[in-house]
């Protein structure tokens, strides 16, 4: 996959993708939003290779999504933290954690939570209407100069 032509192209979502489209980074960012900030904690718990862990973390930092705090001068340690733009992407990935549900789940399959304990139903809806994009007939077109 040609990230580098996806990250300028005219297509957001071939933008998205050229940062965060690879399964990895996606889990990287699940785990850090629920509180797992350090190397050690997000290689044990993805059981991912440490070079691969690496090169995801930098890529994510690099792209603005994490934010790497080091915590220990000796030896140099950080952890990573999301940034506004790493939390603006959690929805995405709770919605796609909803249709994996939906489609791939059954009763052992974990579910998202509110804070007043109800098990939330993420769907996407268009902000103008509310209504939910999987209702509508929507197209693609070219942005207005």
């Amino acid at each position: 996959m040609d990230c580098e032509g996806l990250s300028k192209s005219d297509c957001p979502l071939g933008r998205g993708i050229a940062r965060v489209g690879d399964g990895w980074s996606m889990l990287v960012l699940r785990d850090v939003a629920r509180g797992v900030h350090r190397f050690d904690a997000l290689q044990k718990g993805l059981g991912i290779a440490p070079n691969i862990l690496t090169r995801r973390l930098v890529a994510l930092v690099e792209d603005g999504l994490l934010e790497r705090r080091r915590y220990s001068e000796r030896p140099p340690r950080h952890d990573y933290v999301l940034t506004a733009m790493g939390r603006d992407y959690l929805p995405v990935l709770h919605a796609l954690g909803a249709w994996g549900a939906r489609h791939f789940g059954d009763e052992t399959i974990v579910r998202l939570v509110a804070a007043d304990g109800h098990v939330v139903e993420p769907v996407v809806i268009d902000a103008v209407t509310g209504t939910p994009l999987a209702e509508m007939d929507l197209t693609v077109t070219a942005a207005a100069p």
